[in-house]
């Protein structure tokens, strides 16, 4: 099967320079036939990276450890839903799935816009190729996932504990979705600019495909936050870590992106903007996996140091180079076709949003290489941590929470003093309201005091814009209040959609200024028996606890734990029960010790809630049993030896297995001090709920309008024009 995989790889490779190829070719001559070979060759790449992907999900799941990437990321006591996806785990399986992905995205997008703009659609092909192509060559050359060891192992070394987790089986395919389908975009936006056919039809063709990449990233992003949470066992959800900025980079630019084109659509300003926009995410999408794979910058989230660093370079410096040729030769086709009318206009507000997210962007940029900058300039790498990005990332964000009040409701053109005052005289009562009664709580906490002023702001006016539309819907069909919310979100949904995203994010950033300021944390070391106190809770550890966890019927783990008592004002309010876990290793010379210092999870607990949320997590003191585990290895390590290859290997692993758990059992009789990390969060649950209002407000938008709506009817209209185009052109 390894055979078939590669093979699958390199005719994906041929393939996809073949499109290319038939795609330049076609456009160049206006050979129908050749360009419906090039779009072919994309449905080509996806079925055989797919065939590829099947074979190494495959060889996962039935731990088949003659393939080294299988041998290195699973193992037999890997449960089978993490066998599948430690496919991605590894840095060959992420790239083949960025191929699929690609492919398939391509695919969909070549489908429904084979017979709409024919000059501009041969060159998104080629360029979507280009993607494949590099992606395909480097696994062909650089990691393949086929490659076979000479001597299998019985046993692999297993998934990375870490990312035993339900949020990491969907988290990296959401956010490669969100990469791969930022290409589209950015592919039209080159094949426009190549024809300098520059009107806003190719946004129009791939705003779903924008819309689905901002939202799928956004998924993968909150994912991996609520993995961080629960997981990593230091108590957050934001790290600015260079990986997590790597991603919310693209999601920045898009969200830009996404407000700025409805500009171009309506006015056709901002043609040079937008263009610029789309090809910048298309490029940070491409930074985001480049940092993943390439060492350059410490994360906990990058494969390590590679040999790829090399050819993303060049290939993300040829795509720079590109698409600032493209946007400065084209200046002349991409004039706007009106001006701003006036500061107090939704075109403002649209225009200041997209320039908070860009100031945003280039400061987390900067700031995330600046370690890099440093070293290139004093010899030192300098590392720069959460404070820093903190000072100028909370700022903007907090003017961002203030635009997407105003922008939704201001009117087009320019607004007048009754516009004003009737759109924004609730929502600015609300906020007042909002600040004046929260104020006494928070007066030693401005910048958290402001974001609730604005976040209640958004609120007033999302509010009063979905209740204005409900009365008027029911003064038309005498509907209920439900059932008028549904009609009217359902004949409008990019507008209510919209409103909802809004809505979503200021009850996000609302729940981030909360738990960010009003956090309290501990660490405490305490015996059986003994109390601590955090924020008015009393936290009592009542016992020790031990577990060995075996799968398959092989040892996967040891875990040492807790059971905390949790109480406030005297009165019961939960157990926890936090623990660590130890993941051994074959080590011959030390097959006690080895399971100690190799891979350990924090299985942290939570009580979580509308209020707040309690977390915490343990680290047991395991120096007690230095002296028992030394003794055992030498027994183990003596009797090895004695019997040479004559010791069966499963009565080895029975007798560790036997040592391990007199091992538990000593820890829990005689239990040493552990230390607890204790946090009180406020609000936390706010940012989950926040973001699922956010993402429900993206599938609202991403839905497929009913017919008899007037957005369908202007849209059949405008298509009618096309065509006659369409026809023309060809």
């Amino acid at each position: 099967m390894d055979v078939v995989g590669r093979a699958c790889l390199v005719l994906a490779l041929l393939v996809a320079l073949y499109g290319i190829g038939a795609s330049i070719y076609g456009a160049r001559t206006r050979r129908r036939d050749w360009v419906t070979s090039g779009r072919r060759a994309v449905y080509g790449v996806f079925a055989l990276s797919a065939v590829a992907f099947g074979i190494l999900e495959h060889a996962f799941l039935t731990s088949n450890f003659a393939f080294e990437v299988v041998a290195s990321h699973s193992s037999t006591t890997t449960p089978w839903y993490y066998q599948a996806a430690a496919a991605w785990s590894s840095q060959e399986g992420s790239l083949l799935l960025w191929v699929l992905l690609l492919s398939a995205w391509s695919s969909l997008v070549l489908f429904v816009t084979r017979r709409r703009m024919r000059d501009v659609t041969p060159y998104a092909t080629a360029t979507l190729l280009v993607f494949a192509a590099f992606f395909a060559s480097l696994l062909v050359f650089s990691a393949s996932p086929f490659s076979v060891a000479a001597n299998p192992v019985a046993e692999g070394s297993g998934l990375q504990p870490l990312l035993r987790n339900p949020g990491m089986l969907a988290h990296p395919v959401f956010l490669y979705s969100g990469y791969t389908l930022f290409t589209i975009p950015f592919a039209f936006a080159i094949g426009a600019l190549i024809v300098r056919r520059v009107d806003a039809e190719w946004i129009a063709a791939t705003r779903r495909f924008s819309l689905a990449a901002w939202l799928f990233l956004g998924i993968g992003i909150l994912l991996g936050s609520r993995w961080s949470y629960a997981e990593l066992g230091w108590g957050g959800y934001w790290a600015w870590d260079p990986v997590e900025n790597a991603s919310l980079l693209p999601w920045l630019t898009g969200t830009a992106f996404l407000h700025s084109v409805m500009i171009q659509e309506r006015r056709g300003m901002l043609k040079v903007w937008n263009a610029s926009l789309i090809l910048a995410t298309g490029i940070l999408a491409i930074l985001g996996t480049f940092l993943v794979r390439s060492g350059i910058l410490d994360s906990i989230h990058a494969f390590g140091a590679s040999t790829l660093g090399v050819p993303f370079v060049v290939f993300i410096a040829v795509l720079v180079l590109g698409s600032a040729y493209l946007v400065v030769s084209r200046q002349d086709a991409l004039k706007a076709e009106h001006r701003l009318d006036s500061l107090l206009s939704r075109e403002a507000v649209f225009l200041f949003n997209n320039l908070v997210l860009v100031a945003l962007t280039f400061v987390i940029l900067f700031l995330t290489f600046f370690p890099l900058i440093a070293e290139a300039l004093t010899g030192t790498k300098r590392a720069i941590g959460p404070p820093v990005f903190d000072k100028f990332a909370v700022p903007l964000t907090l003017v961002l929470v203030l635009l997407s009040g105003i922008g939704p409701v201001i009117a087009w053109r320019k607004a007048n003093a009754e516009n004003v005052r009737r759109n924004f005289r609730v929502p600015i009562a609300v906020g007042v309201l909002a600040l004046v009664l929260l104020a006494p709580f928070t007066y030693d906490k401005p910048l958290a005091l402001l974001m609730f002023g604005a976040g209640a702001f958004v609120f007033g006016t999302i509010g009063q814009e979905f209740w204005r539309g409900i009365r008027a819907r029911r003064a038309m069909t005498s509907e209920s209040v439900p059932a008028a919310l549904v009609s009217l979100v359902s004949r409008n949904r990019r507008r209510y959609g919209g409103y909802t995203i809004h809505a979503g994010m200021a009850l996000l950033f609302v729940g981030v200024a909360a738990s960010s300021a009003f956090q309290n944390a501990t660490d405490e070391r305490l015996d059986v028996g003994q109390s601590a106190e955090v924020s008015g809770y009393d936290v009592t550890y009542k016992e020790a606890t031990g577990e060995l966890v075996v799968r398959n019927g092989r040892l996967e783990r040891l875990e040492f734990g807790a059971v905390l008592e949790v109480r406030k004002d005297g009165k019961f309010k939960g157990t926890l029960l936090p623990n660590k876990g130890y993941y051994p290793t074959n080590t011959p010379n030390a097959p006690i010790r080895a399971a100690f210092e190799g891979e350990a999870t924090s299985e942290v607990a939570l009580d979580a809630g509308l209020r707040k949320d309690f977390w915490t997590a343990v680290a047991p003191d395991l120096s007690v049993l230095d002296e028992e585990i030394n003794n055992r290895d030498a027994v183990l390590v003596a009797a090895a030896r004695k019997a040479g290859s004559a010791l069966d290997p499963q009565r080895f692993a029975e007798l560790r297995r036997v040592y391990f758990e007199e091992l538990l059992r000593r820890y829990t009789e005689n239990p040493p001090p552990a230390t607890f990390r204790l946090i009180v969060s406020p609000m936390v649950t706010w940012i989950w709920l926040g973001a699922i209002l956010t993402f429900l407000g993206g599938l609202i938008a991403l839905w497929p309008a009913a017919r008899g709506d007037r957005a369908v009817s202007r849209a059949t209209a405008g298509y009618a024009s096309r065509v006659a185009r369409e026809l023309g052109r060809a």
